[in-house]
C-alpha cells in the first residue's frame, strides 16, 4: 500500500485520500502498549468499513523519550515538520516532569503548531461505572484554548535575579507588593486567540445540532482575563453568527425559554459555579468554551463522571494541523505489562475518523468498545469494577473489539 499526504485546496477544504499517510507518536510508559492496541482496532475497523478500499499508511515520528534517546532532544523539528505536511497525527501520552526538567512536550506540540483548540467530547458508554447516579445524562463537548493563558510558561523561579527584576518593577511602577520568597507566573489571554477559539466551539455546535455553548472563567476575580475571555466570546457570537445565536438573556426575555429552531444559546458560568452545575445537571450543558486552565481541568472532573480517562477521548486542532492524543498520563509503574485501558487512544483515534470522513470506522470503532464492555471483557480498571467481568490484557481487549466488529 502506498500512502499519500493529506493535503487542503485552496479553498482551505481538507484532501483525504483513500490510502493516506498518518503519522504516529506511540508515547511513554504505557504508550507502546496502548498504541499497538489502538492501532490493531483502528485498522480492523477500517477492513471492516471499507473491505480493502480504504486504508492507512501509518508513519512513526518521534517525541519524547524515545526521541531523547534516539536523537537528545524531545521534540524533534523532522517531528512537527511532519505533522505539518501531513495535516493528521495521532500520539499516545507523553512524560512531563513536574517541578523540574523540560517543559511539557503536549504544550510544545500544541504551540508549536498552533493547535488552538483542544476538543473533549465527554459521553457516558454504558455499562460502565459511574460515581453518577444517572450519568447518561452526560453529554458535553469541552473547546479549551491551547495556546496561552498559565500554560505559556511565562514564569521565574523564587529567589532568581529574573523574580527580583519582576519584584522590584511591581513594586516601583504599579505600587503591587509581594512576598520575597514568591515565584511568579504571567497568566496571558487575549482577545485574538479567546474569539477563534470560542468561534470553533459555535461552528461545532452549529454543525452537530448542539443547543448551547457555555463561557467557563472566572471573571468574578480575574475580570481583564477570564472576564475579557466572556466579553469576547459573547462579541464573538454576535461578530460572526449574530443570526444563528442568542443570549440566555434573550431566550427567556425574547422567546420565554422556548430556544427557537436552529439557533444556537450562548451563556457564561463562573468557574466554581460550572462544576458544581455539570454534577447536578449535566443535561442543560452542550459545548463548553474555556480558558486554557479552566479546561484542563475541567475536562477531567467530567472524564471521572464517565469513568475516567481511559474513556476520554481529546484532540488538539488548528486551523492547518491535527493532533488527536490520549488524554491521561504516561503510568510509568504498569509500562510493557499490557495492562492498561487503551480507551482514550482508541476513542481518539474514532475522533480522528470523523475529522478526515471516515464516519462508518468511526462508528464501528464506537460500536466495538462498547460490546465488548457489554460483554464484560475489559482491562483490569474495568474489571475491578463491574461485577462479573472477566479480566483481561490490553491486547486481548484490543482482540476482542475487532472481533466484537466483525460481527457488527
Amino acid at each position: 500500500m502506498t500512502g499519500i499526504k493529506i493535503t487542503f485546496n485552496d479553498d482551505g477544504i481538507m484532501n483525504v485520500p483513500d490510502f493516506p499517510v498518518i503519522p504516529f507518536i506511540e508515547g511513554d510508559g504505557t504508550g507502546p502498549d496502548i498504541w499497538k492496541a489502538s492501532r490493531l482496532v483502528m485498522d480492523g475497523a477500517i477492513a471492516r468499513a471499507y473491505k480493502g478500499n480504504k486504508g492507512i499508511k501509518w508513519l512513526e515520528v518521534l517525541a519524547g523519550e524515545k526521541a531523547f534517546k534516539k536523537t537528545g532532544k524531545w521534540l524533534p523539528a523532522e517531528t512537527l515538520k511532519s505533522i505539518r505536511e501531513h495535516v493528521v497525527a495521532i500520539k499516545g501520552p507523553m512524560t512531563t516532569p513536574v517541578g523540574k526538567g523540560i517543559r511539557s512536550v503536549n504544550v510544545a506540540l500544541r504551540q508549536k503548531l498552533d493547535l488552538y483548540s483542544c476538543i473533549r467530547p465527554v459521553k457516558y458508554i454504558d455499562p460502565v461505572p459511574s460515581p453518577m447516579k444517572y450519568p447518561e445524562k452526560v453529554d458535553m463537548v469541552i473547546f479549551r484554548e491551547n495556546t496561552e493563558d498559565v500554560y505559556a510558561g511565562i514564569e521565574w523561579e523564587a529567589g532568581s535575579d529574573e523574580v527580583m527584576k519582576i519584584r522590584s518593577f511591581l513594586e516601583k511602577n504599579m505600587g503591587v507588593n509581594l512576598p520575597e520568597d514568591a515565584g511568579i507566573g504571567i497568566k496571558s489571554i487575549s482577545e485574538k486567540n479567546s474569539k477563534r477559539l470560542v468561534a470553533s466551539a459555535i461552528r461545532h455546535a452549529l454543525e452537530t445540532g448542539r443547543s448551547s455553548v457555555t463561557l467557563m472563567h472566572k471573571g468574578n476575580i480575574m475580570k481583564f482575563t477570564e472576564g475579557a475571555f466572556s466579553k469576547w466570546g459573547y462579541e464573538v457570537a454576535r461578530e460572526q453568527f449574530g443570526d444563528k445565536t442568542i443570549t440566555e438573556q434573550e431566550l427567556y426575555d425574547k422567546y420565554n425559554g422556548d430556544k427557537p429552531e436552529g439557533k444556537v444559546v450562548i451563556k457564561d458560568r463562573i468557574a466554581d459555579m460550572l462544576f458544581q452545575q455539570v454534577l447536578l445537571r449535566p443535561e442543560e450543558f452542550d459545548v463548553i468554551a474555556t480558558p486554557n486552565l479552566n479546561g484542563d481541568y475541567l475536562s477531567d472532573a467530567l472524564a471521572a463522571q464517565v469513568g475516567g480517562l481511559g474513556m476520554a477521548p481529546g484532540a488538539n486542532i488548528g486551523d492547518h494541523c491535527a493532533v488527536f492524543e490520549a488524554t491521561h498520563g504516561t503510568a510509568p509503574k504498569y509500562a510493557g505489562k499490557d495492562m492498561v485501558n487503551p480507551g482514550s487512544l482508541l476513542l481518539s483515534g474514532a475522533m480522528m475518523f470523523d475529522f478526515i470522513g471516515w464516519k462508518k470506522a468511526a462508528e464501528l470503532v464506537r460500536a466495538g468498545f462498547q460490546s465488548a464492555i457489554k460483554d464484560g471483557i475489559v482491562t483490569y480498571d474495568l474489571a475491578r469494577q463491574i461485577k462479573g467481568a472477566k479480566e483481561v490484557k490490553c491486547s486481548e481487549f484490543a482482540m476482542a473489539i475487532v472481533e466484537k466488529i466483525g460481527e457488527l
